[in-house]
């Protein structure tokens, strides 16, 4: 895996997410059960507080800690969220700002894998989050909904 940090260039990202992509989230790398992305702030990621959205926060938790599991398995076509827990430890960041997710696995079986995640707005630490995901070996979640 390449080295990662805030001054990594961006990357493309392994597969398409659009919701990502609408967000402006930036890929920095991913590998040996590590992943980082980032996201330049702008109006449209705040709150009514004028600070980053907990939704931004924790979806650029929950894309991190996926991808770093991801990344121990080369079969895998991607990760389900099973379950995730974050704290919200401050403010994440205004416009005009950058925040960093640090995505980390730190257990994994066949089938699952234990991640954590820290979202930093400079050298402040906003958020942790603990998540669990589930490895796809081929992703068909759209089409078993076509089913239902």
């Amino acid at each position: 895996m390449a080295v990662m940090d805030e001054t990594s260039a961006p990357q493309k990202f392994p597969v398409e997410i659009p919701f990502l992509h609408d967000l402006g989230v930036e890929f920095l790398g991913m590998g040996n059960g590590e992943a980082q992305v980032a996201l330049n702030l702008e109006p449209r990621h705040m709150n009514s507080w004028h600070v980053t959205h907990g939704g931004v926060v924790m979806t650029l938790l929950d894309v991190v800690m996926s991808m770093a599991g991801r990344s121990l398995d080369p079969e895998a076509r991607g990760g389900v969220t099973v379950e995730m827990k974050t704290s919200f430890l401050q403010p994440g960041g205004k416009p005009g700002g950058r925040v960093i997710a640090k995505g980390k696995a730190f257990h994994r079986s066949t089938t699952m894998c234990f991640c954590e995640a820290e979202l930093w707005y400079g050298d402040k630490l906003a958020a942790k989050a603990m998540g669990t995901f589930k490895y796809l070996k081929r992703l068909d979640a759209a089409k078993k909904l076509d089913h239902e």
